[in-house]
């Protein structure tokens, strides 16, 4: 019976009747996002996304894509011609950064100081690559002389290291460990994921070889895209492989093409890009040029100083030590003592309407995270987080313990 109506017979009911809930309309609430991502996204960034769609290689589609990649290169400080946006999150540019830069068999070595190191050494393990890592504890980092030690011990030939460990808010140091890797014949791989746009980090200067990041933090654009860029040491890489990389979606001889990175005089069809993502990410980075780096390095510092001042003053702990070390884009804050940290963020959510977040991977029941990030970063959210806080230690239970 089914097989007729689907055949096109008009005499006989369907099994599978359309649901319920698809026809009734829904709403979205409005919310303070502040917790480590997403972001808000501004109406601005919103509206542009709701332009009407093109072909994902109209003429349009690809000046908007050669204008996104400018303001890559901006937020990135490089010139480096493969420079583009992968079409999905975060961990969808992790991926292309591995699976291109590394083959089967071949030695890498991860720092891990955080949930993103160990998905990196995980992703690496899942392709043949011999992993190694660099281990330190939840809320530390990594000497210069520890980096190079491991290079020597190890001699792989790609370093992994996050710039902004969202997971224990630890912002790394990046200065001299780009010379490290090149002394010893190594790429330079960066995730900044949590950091790109409210930190300092100049990736031709620091001598890094592959770096990436999300759309939805510190952008404020809506998730799906992942900025990515390759030093021509790169390059010389992964365009000289002695094996195809395991993703095809993934695979930079494609994406290089499809982006416009190879000089090639035609643009061959790979996949059908976000191009509405594509709008809200080319805004995105047009506010960010509108703003300027360095203004907005200097605002999120601001911000999150002004924010663990007035932690301090109620008492709270900061759980990164080092004041140096501690990520202006996501703070973590020591889960106060007698209090259950999912009652702390449910009642926010509940009362304020707004999400702030527990720990995760390592920093697991440790922490509460708060992100101030992009349009975020204001002290005016501050002061509303504190409010929060505040109120929620009155009214959540506390144990005597």
């Amino acid at each position: 019976m089914i097989g007729q109506q689907c055949a096109g017979s008009i005499m006989s009911s369907l099994s599978v009747l359309p649901p319920e809930c698809l026809l009734q309309p829904f709403t979205v609430p409005q919310r303070l996002m502040l917790g480590p991502g997403p972001s808000n996204v501004p109406a601005r960034i919103t509206a542009a996304g709701a332009q009407p769609i093109l072909g994902h290689l109209h003429a349009e589609t690809i000046e908007i894509m050669n204008q996104i990649k400018s303001g890559i290169q901006y937020a990135f400080q490089t010139q480096n011609r493969v420079t583009l946006a992968v079409s999905g999150p975060g961990h969808a540019a992790m991926e292309c950064a591995i699976f291109n830069s590394l083959e089967h068999g071949e030695s890498v070595l991860i720092a891990v100081n955080g949930i993103w190191g160990e998905r990196a050494a995980e992703i690496a393990e899942r392709i043949g690559a011999k992993v190694n890592t660099l281990v330190t504890s939840a809320g530390g980092y990594f000497t210069n002389e520890e980096i190079e030690q491991a290079l020597d011990k190890y001699r792989p030939v790609v370093f992994f290291l996050t710039h902004g460990e969202s997971s224990t808010g630890v912002v790394h140091p990046i200065d001299g460990i780009g010379d490290l890797c090149h002394k010893y014949n190594c790429l330079f791989l960066v995730d900044s994921v949590a950091a790109l746009g409210g930190t300092p980090i100049c990736m031709d200067e620091q001598g890094i070889d592959i770096m990436y990041t999300g759309s939805q933090k510190v952008l404020n654009a809506p998730p799906g895209t992942a900025p990515i860029s390759f030093s021509e040491r790169a390059c010389q890489k992964i365009f000289n492989r002695r094996t195809k990389p395991i993703s095809y979606f993934l695979d930079m001889n494609w994406l290089a093409n499809y982006w416009g990175c190879d000089d090639k005089p035609v643009r061959a069809y790979h996949h059908t890009g976000p191009v509405t993502s594509f709008y809200g990410l080319r805004e995105s980075l047009a506010i960010l040029a509108e703003t300027g780096l360095e203004n907005s390095w200097k605002r999120h510092k601001e911000v999150a100083e002004y924010f663990h001042k007035g932690l301090g003053e109620m008492g709270l702990k900061l759980f990164v030590q080092d004041k140096k070390a501690r990520l202006p884009t996501v703070t973590t804050i020591v889960a106060p003592p007698g209090y259950d940290w999912r009652e702390i963020t449910g009642y926010i959510m509940k009362t304020y309407n707004m999400e702030i977040s527990g720990g995760l991977g390592p920093s697991a029941g440790m922490v509460l995270r708060v992100g101030l990030m992009g349009c975020n970063s204001s002290k005016a959210n501050v002061d509303k987080v504190l409010e929060a806080l505040a109120d929620a230690l009155k009214h959540c239970h506390k144990s005597r313990v």
